[in-house]
């Protein structure tokens, strides 16, 4: 029997109101869009600028929010940078002050691309922390009292494939890398709250990734539309999904888990660096297995198999 693409009815958003930033083109739209199509208030985020900051001359927020209400639904749009606390206080503030409450922060905001590293100035590395890393906690930051105070809330931060290493974007990487470290300690101090926090690495052909590589992989790139990464978002976004700490690949219609993980590696309470380096294929093996843990305290758990925590009936909380 041929699978419904329907679990239970389909899954909506009535009631909930969401800030999607960077949501002026590209997948930030596509994420506001499948939204407010699904009965979420949206606030649609976006400053309406090239790469460099300057004027783009175009109300890209507006234009965003004049198409979801021609298809009947609801949303505002907030043209505040999220490169400032003051700014992400303003985006929060628009939701509340136009529909009374938070249920999700889409964290999509941040340039695209980068230079070679030793190419990097100040300005440019700004440029990335400031709109990526930075423009997360400025936008989640203000949201996170009102969602604890509420006993809900969902939090999706868009990341990057990109923290793998890829030529030339090294103050992109590092920011995207930054935002993973922050979905993961986010998640650790939600359990109890009603407030999950996961990650999202899409790929997609945008007008950001336009000019990108050789005429073949433009065409096979096109595959790649931001509608096909907005259903995995919406699904980070949605009060039936019940993850935390979790981080997906979606693109071209392809979802995945994307995990940390610790290699069996060796032991011996007498390492010296000349066993270092005769173990190093050892410690490099996978093929003996892998652990992937959920937070660095059940990182360090791993480490009772060979140096066991004493038995004082105060054991330490390795899974917190």
């Amino acid at each position: 029997m041929q699978q419904t693409k329907e679990l239970d009815g389909m899954l909506r958003f009535d009631g909930r109101v969401a800030v999607v930033t960077g949501a002026g083109r590209g997948l930030g739209r596509a994420y506001a869009m499948l939204l407010a199509a699904r009965g979420a208030s949206v606030v649609v985020n976006d400053l309406g600028v090239n790469r460099d900051g300057t004027d783009a001359g175009e109300d890209r927020a507006g234009a965003v929010v004049a198409e979801i209400e021609a298809a009947g639904g609801t949303a505002v749009a907030s043209r505040d940078t999220v490169s400032t606390r003051a700014g992400g206080t303003a985006i929060i503030d628009t939701a509340l002050e136009r529909f009374g409450r938070i249920d999700v922060v889409v964290s999509s905001a941040g340039p695209i691309g980068g230079m070679a590293f030793g190419d990097v100035t100040d300005d440019e590395l700004d440029l990335y922390l400031n709109g990526h890393l930075r423009g997360a906690f400025h936008v989640i930051q203000p949201a996170w009292g009102h969602l604890l105070a509420q006993g809900y809330g969902r939090i999706v931060i868009v990341t990057s494939q990109a923290i793998l290493g890829s030529p030339g974007t090294t103050p992109y990487a590092s920011a995207k890398g930054g935002l993973l470290g922050l979905t993961k300690a986010l998640a650790v101090e939600t359990p109890g709250t009603g407030v999950l926090v996961n990650a999202i690495m899409p790929s997609a052909n945008t007008p950001a990734t336009e000019g990108m590589g050789t005429p073949a992989f433009t065409d096979w790139f096109a595959n790649f539309t931001p509608e096909l990464v907005a259903p995995v978002v919406a699904y980070l976004a949605h009060e039936r999904c019940d993850l935390n700490g979790e981080t997906f690949v979606a693109g071209a219609g392809r979802v995945a888990r994307f995990f940390l993980a610790t290699s069996k590696g060796i032991y011996d309470p007498e390492l010296t660096l000349e066993e270092v380096a005769a173990r190093t294929e050892e410690i490099l093996d996978q093929s003996r297995g892998y652990d992937a843990s959920t937070s660095a305290m059940e990182d360090l758990g791993l480490w009772c198999e060979h140096v066991p925590f004493p038995d004082t009936g105060d054991q330490m909380a390795w899974s917190s």
